[in-house]
């Protein structure tokens, strides 16, 4: 047979490589950042001299997800696919043009949500926090990446489909469904919408997207490139095909439905959260077999993983896969899910998936892509072998304290005493007890951050010295790719040579657990004859809207569940524990995932207070000395813009909630009339000298200069006349001329303080009008309606 000529296409391969390693130290670094921040929240102001608001503990935790998600393992799939496809199946990409429109766009994409969560601009949503635009640009830029894989894939030069393939196919159809029908919303401006669900509707999509983007945007494609570069990097052909099939059918059909795990004692219906976890148990059989079927792939070979680091990655990335996907069933089980969630205990288990599975792959696929794609030698094996041992500290260092942490937090947060009341009644307690392992998991990330910029540096000098090929000439003989089932064929035999029918069967496992799980869910009313849930205000809405822009919900939840502790800590006996008719207007739903600071679901039940909120959103020390939640002092300089108020009624009217026309009319009318509510509850139980607290607030300095000036040129000379005066004799020249001058001094000390009456004034009315106004003002009143929206029928 005749064989063809033609070139992989590796120029495409080292862009998204480049764009991996940089967006990694990236991701890397935020995370450091914002590891530090949970143990040293004034960072920036001891470095700026204030809080700045793009640096917001919030704003960069998600940036720094999304920068590891997106950016970083983003990037690695797109190379390794690009580089494993046209190998596997002997072909150059369907078109160059797709390829480098691939690229682009999703750097375009990634760039968008750096500067958007910088600004505040984000939907809440875990994972998903990108605002609308964004999202139809990943779905063209992945329509783009399907049309080119299926491409390639229908102009191959192989009969069979490796598994690698297998991987690739069924993320691109199940990343379309997530992230689709997760992200369905209604805009009420080109940086705003709502979600199109509410409550509990929105919780479950919600986590059928948050589980499942890690099943199929951090593992299944993942597993792809283990399937590839382990055999590839050991020399090895793959342990077992057989139990390749059994993996990847059962790992697709069964991940699914995985997702109401993380909704455990929510207000989620029952009989999901049950399918969650009966789903989740199930995965640790496919989950290891695919473990296992790496590591074995290495028999024979263990001799090599002593001296080669790429192994020594790809080792550790198979055993934190394994430990990452025991672990996760383990906490879906009820029992454990009460310990584990809402703790640092979920941190440590995302972090063994991300650095140990995700990072340590990328890894060692950089330490073999670099060399061959180069035709050099790795600069340095000691280097990466540094690099491999710094990573693997750093892990060690970053998940065992926190698994500590949150182990201590679930014990301290539930313990009661012999006479019924909490033992630890202030959460700051529990705070005070895991700082010293934030300050260790931080040590950690640096170390993890260390090893990569190592790489960098190895990665750079392979390059410097290498001759890179962006065309590598290669040939095969053409095939015929419609042949049809030949007898005695195997029936995934066959299958593995019908692209289009291995896709649909793809498709099918990802839909029936889907359609079963989420659609009832999504067709029921939560509505309630025995709860009136009353809407919001519009500065509550505004006030809200707040809380998602600075990301609060990444360390308050919304949910207190039926637990004994929780309703005691969180709740009011009247209000009990969350249920789901309580959510019927959220769009979204803030249950959050993480408890860093209190459960806030019934906060303006418990803590009405506005003065307490005020100081504690301006500088929280000033309430708690030993808060760690960061100072928001942007949100009383920041004026808030009321200007689409009408505009989100209108949208959330369209989504269900009963705004009357009324109402939407009168928007700014009831804004004003509530902000000047508020503030005179400021006044009247706030600050005992609010003017001066404002200036401290608002960094001015009016009061002290002129304080100062009294003192210095007054006060403390007045003082020294009286002083000199005691020593003189009464009714001589000398006592009458201080005199005289301790007199004239007085005249001036009421002008002053005349002078200083009118700018204790004027500052108190600027001080109204810039309470009124800011953003913090709509911050509070949106806590203070978290519980009081809610009234029983008797």
């Amino acid at each position: 047979m005749e064989l063809q000529k033609f070139s992989y296409d590796n120029k495409i391969v080292k862009y998204f490589l480049y764009a991996t390693i940089f967006w990694g130290v990236v991701g890397f670094l935020l995370g450091v950042t914002v590891a530090s921040l949970l143990f040293y929240p004034d960072l920036w102001q001891d470095i700026f001299g204030q809080n700045v608001a793009p640096l917001g503990y919030g704003r960069l935790r998600m940036l720094h997800t999304s920068a590891v998600i997106f950016a970083f393992v983003g990037n690695a799939i797109f190379a390794g696919v690009y580089y494993s496809m046209q190998r596997l199946l002997k072909t150059r990409m369907y078109s160059d043009a797709l390829s480098w429109a691939n690229f682009w766009g999703w750097q375009i994409m990634i760039v968008l949500v750096v500067v958007t969560f910088f600004l505040g601009i984000n939907t809440s949503k875990e994972y998903a926090e990108h605002e609308w635009p964004i999202d139809i640009l990943i779905t063209v830029v992945w329509v783009i990446f399907g049309i080119n894989m299926f491409g390639t894939i229908f102009k191959r030069r192989v009969h069979h489909l490796y598994v690698a393939i297998w991987f690739y196919i069924a993320t691109f159809f199940a990343v379309a469904i997530l992230h689709i029908f997760n992200n369905l919303e209604l805009p009420v401006s080109l940086w705003k919408s709502y979600s199109a669900y509410a409550g509990v509707q929105d919780a479950l999509m919600q986590w059928w997207y948050g589980h499942n983007a890690v099943a199929f945007f951090l593992t299944t494609p993942v597993l792809g490139l283990m399937y590839y570069f382990v055999p590839k990097a050991a020399n090895r052909p793959v342990f077992s095909y057989k139990l390749s099939i059994i993996h990847f059918w059962s790992l697709i059909f069964i991940y699914i439905w995985a997702g109401p795990h993380h909704l455990l004692y929510t207000a989620l219906p029952n009989w999901t959260q049950v399918l969650g976890t009966v789903f989740s148990i199930m995965l640790i059989a496919p989950s290891w077999g695919g473990m296992l079927n790496g590591l074995l792939t290495l028999r024979g070979a263990w001799d090599k993983v002593a001296k080669d680091p790429i192994l020594k990655f790809f080792v550790v990335a198979l055993t934190c896969y394994g430990m990452a996907t025991f672990e996760g069933p383990l906490l879906a089980t009820k029992t454990l899910n009460t310990i584990g969630h809402f703790t640092n205990w979920v941190i440590a288990h995302v972090h063994v998936g991300a650095l140990g599975w995700n990072g340590m792959i990328i890894f060692g696929m950089t330490y073999y892509l670099v060399p061959k794609m180069w035709n050099t030698k790795l600069h340095s094996v000691g280097m990466a072998n540094a690099h491999f041992w710094l990573a693997t500290l750093g892990i060690i260092l970053y998940v065992i304290p926190i698994y500590w942490a949150g182990f201590a937090e679930y014990q301290m947060l539930s313990e009661f005493t012999p006479q019924g009341t909490l033992a630890n009644k202030n959460f700051l307690e529990t705070l005070t007890i895991v700082k010293p392992m934030y300050i260790i998991r931080a040590i950690g990330g640096v170390l993890y951050l260390t090893g990569s910029i190592i790489m960098i540096v190895n990665v750079w000098k392979t390059v410097s010295k290498g001759s890179f090929t962006s065309n590598e000439e290669v040939e095969a003989p053409a095939i015929n790719k419609g042949t049809p089932r030949q007898s005695g064929e195997g029936f995934h035999t066959w299958l593995e040579r019908m692209p289009v029918q291995l896709s649909i069967g793809s498709a099918i496992a990802l839909l029936i657990g889907s359609l079963i799980e989420v659609a009832p869910t999504l067709l029921s009313d939560f509505k309630s004859d025995e709860v009136i849930v009353n809407t919001l205000t519009p500065l509550e809405v505004e006030g809200r809207d707040i809380y998602i822009k600075e990301g609060c919900n990444a360390c308050h939840s919304q949910m207190v569940r039926p637990f004994r502790d929780e309703v005691k800590r969180y709740s009011t006996p009247e209000l009990g524990f969350s249920k789901s008719e309580m959510f019927i207007y959220d769009h979204p739903f803030l249950w959050g995932s993480r408890r860093t600071g209190p459960d806030l679901g019934f906060e303006g039940a418990r803590n009405p207070n506005p003065a307490w909120h005020y100081k504690h959103f301006i500088n929280p020390r000033y309430v708690e000395e030993a808060s760690i939640m960061p100072a928001y002092p942007w949100l009383l300089a920041n004026t808030l813009d009321i200007s689409q108020a009408q505009d989100k009624m209108e949208t959330l009217r369209s989504l269900g909630v009963p705004y009357t026309d009324e109402d939407i009319q009168d928007a700014e009318v009831w804004i004003d009339e509530q902000r000047e509510e508020i503030f005179n509850l400021l006044m009247a139980d706030g600050t005992s000298e609010p003017v001066k607290f404002y200036e401290e607030a608002a960094g001015l300095t009016q009061i002290k200069d002129l304080e100062h000036q009294i003192i210095e040129t007054l006060v403390d000379p007045q003082a020294d006349l009286e002083d000199e005066l005691a020593g003189l004799e009464e009714g001589s020249p000398e006592y009458k001329k201080v005199e005289a001058e301790i007199k004239a001094i007085d005249k001036k000390l009421d002008a002053k303080n005349i002078e200083m009456e009118k700018l204790t004034n004027k500052l108190a009315q600027e001080y109204k009008e810039q309470i009124s106004n800011s953003e913090v003002i709509a911050l509070i009143a949106y806590i203070r309606s978290l519980g009081t929206k809610i009234e029983f029928k008797d």
